[in-house]
């Protein structure tokens, strides 16, 4: 459709895409891509266009006359389909087999770009790693570095160093991880070639903007990153905006750093580290992530025990109970002075249990912890103990010593780092450095405000705040967050504070979805199709579920998924359980139920709880 892929493009060029990709699956498409260029440049669009070729090295050579940069993925350029369990051994001859063939089919195209002055993306994917690759390495970062090298060193035997490389996965961690090992390894080498950033298959909505920050925001805060793609199932004109949010977070972070200092764990030569935490007995904290959120007294005050409930995530029962939900805030940070009937709120609130951060004062209920500075306690007496103990803010410029003091005459039970400046992922990470030293053990989270600023809206925070938190969160830095901006209503903080948690491979809240965003091989509606599987399988914590619109990724990426629902032929589909195709060509219009009963057959299912039992629940109460 050549009319409709120039309309695309010129959407998102409109948008401020600067380059875009295009999906090339045979010779008719190659072909297509003389008329798409052709009119583009007709009406003034001179937006390069890169051709996406899985499998077939002849389309390549065709659609490289008429495109800016061909995308080659080292995972089935030469070795086609996978099927995961061909390979038991492997020799050294095989492998130098294997690496000519590489060359063999690589090599005409390298030529050919090369005499046009044209570029190539050498596309690693975490989900389409060849079947010698994953013998050699495993399903990992080491193996997806080792297939990038060898595609960069056949373009080097020719002298052709106009490429670029990508290793995307739809685990931001692997991700994170993958580029940091191939930036090393590149290092090593004497390489500089430039690198693409992308969280692949990261759905749609606020979830997919969230994981594509968490993964290419941690990489730009550590300076590596040169072309960005936020990977959407929505049209792909709404890939802009997420892109250029993320690009202000590269530029804002400019500047802003703080001066060396040691770290003196392998986090730089990619070894994952999370802290040991004494975890306090008395303030109900989380040890997969916590969740914080701030109220102010009047707020508190102005609520009843519904809608209470209801803005911290709490189920509240016909008979009065208030119970925790999968989405239930952890920890209250109140401002302002208790008052006598805050206070009684406060003991119901600690009572489900949720933690209660405070100022000391008289009407403070026994078991809340108290709010205190780092100064001063430094400067005050060793505090005496109490029930709920205390919480220590830090604002991340304390020396050694003062923070050492402090920690000595608190004893707290947790840590916030609240930092009043910019440059928040540089700091905290000296800030966590400096905790090491102290030799402290205690739970910390991270508190970041942003106020509102024109010109920015709800995207906008949702993307930095989750570049800001997910560059640490990636390194196992920080046990939890009090996310705080004036752009968001009190539950889409709530939402996204819990999405953000799951993207960083932390606390699990929801069932996770790993779509693909649409292109030229999906082999069925992509959006309405994962609306209608969220729909149906929404509420099953710890499910991790891919809906995959064709092969080319679709079983490499049921690696990190439980279940998968695959295209394989116009209308039909493939179910997967993890690695394995159980059901095939099933038509689509039956395959969502298909997907239900097979998450029922391997015991992963549980029935919704009906909303308006719940709802009914509430209301009876709120009457009473």
């Amino acid at each position: 459709d050549v009319d409709g892929t120039v309309e695309q493009i010129k959407k998102c060029a409109d948008m401020g895409i600067d380059i875009v990709r295009i999906t090339v699956q045979g010779m008719k498409e190659a072909k297509a891509c003389e008329g798409i260029k052709k009119k583009l440049l007709e009406d003034g669009y001179k937006t390069p266009i890169v051709a996406d070729i899985h499998f077939t090295p002849k389309v390549a050579l065709v659609c490289a006359d008429f495109v800016d940069k061909v995308r080659v993925n080292p995972g089935n350029f030469t070795e086609g389909r996978k099927s995961f369990d061909t390979i038991d051994e492997l020799s050294e001859e095989d492998i130098k087999e294997a690496q000519d063939a590489i060359e063999e089919a690589l090599t005409p195209l390298v030529l050919k770009l090369k005499e046009q002055n044209k570029a190539m993306r050498i596309g690693v994917n975490h989900g389409s790693l060849s079947e010698r690759i994953l013998f050699q390495y495993g399903d990992s970062p080491e193996g997806m570095v080792a297939s990038a090298i060898e595609f960069g060193e056949v373009c080097r035997k020719h002298d052709f160093h106009n490429f670029i490389f990508s290793m995307k996965s739809s685990n931001p961690q692997v991700m994170v991880n993958a580029y940091r090992q191939l930036a090393r390894e590149m290092y090593k080498l004497g390489w500089d070639y430039p690198l693409h950033l992308g969280v692949t298959e990261a759905g749609g909505g606020a979830d997919g903007r969230i994981k594509s920050a968490v993964g290419i925001g941690a990489l730009l805060l550590d300076g590596l990153g040169d072309t960005i793609r936020v990977s959407l199932t929505e049209d792909p004109e709404y890939e802009a905006k997420p892109c250029v949010a993320l690009r202000g977070v590269a530029e804002q972070a400019l500047g802003k750093g703080v001066e060396p200092f040691e770290e003196k764990t392998d986090r730089r030569k990619g070894v994952f580290y999370r802290r040991e935490c004494t975890w306090p007995i008395d303030v109900p904290l989380n040890q997969d992530g916590s969740v914080f959120a701030r109220m102010s007294v009047k707020e508190l005050a102005s609520l009843d025990t519904a809608q209470m409930c209801d803005r911290l995530g709490l189920r509240l029962r016909a008979d009065g109970d208030v119970q925790k939900d999968w989405k239930s805030v952890d920890v209250v940070v109140l401002d302002g002075m208790v008052t006598p009937n805050v206070g009684v709120k406060l003991k119901t609130l600690m009572d489900v249990p949720t933690g209660v951060i405070c100022k000391a004062g008289p009407n403070v209920p026994d078991g809340a912890t108290i709010l205190v500075t780092c100064e001063d306690a430094a400067e005050g007496e060793k505090m005496s103990e109490r029930l709920g103990g205390y919480a220590m803010v830090f604002n991340g410029e304390e020396s050694e010593e003062t923070m050492l003091a402090a920690l000595n005459n608190a004893s707290p039970r947790l840590v916030m780092l609240k930092p009043k400046s910019d440059g928040r992922t540089f700091l905290a990470r000296r800030f966590f450095a400096k905790l090491r030293q102290c030799e402290s053990s205690v739970p910390a989270m991270l508190w970041y405000e942003y106020p509102k600023e024109e010109g920015k809206d709800q995207d906008d925070v949702v993307v930095n705040a989750s570049a800001d938190f997910g560059s640490l969160f990636v390194d196992g830095m920080g046990e939890g967050l009090l996310w705080d901006a004036e752009e968001l209503a009190p539950d889409m903080l709530r939402e996204s504070s819990f999405n953000l948690l799951q993207a960083s491979r932390m606390r699990i809240s929801k069932t996770e979805f790993i779509s693909c965003p649409s292109c030229g091989r999906t082999l069925f509606n992509l959006q309405d199709t994962t609306a209608k599987i969220q729909e149906r399988t929404g509420h099953l914590p710890g499910v991790r579920i891919a809906v995959m619109g064709c092969i080319v990724n679709g079983p490499g990426e049921m690696a990190d998924a439980d279940f998968g629902y695959v295209g394989s032929g116009v209308g039909k589909i493939d179910l997967y359980v993890k690695y394995d195709c159980v059901k095939r060509g099933i038509p689509s219009e039956n395959a969502v139920e298909a997907l239900v009963d097979l998450i029922k057959e391997n015991g992963r299912w549980t029935e919704p709880a009906d909303a308006e039992d719940v709802e009914a629940e509430v209301g009876a109460v709120a009457v009473l």
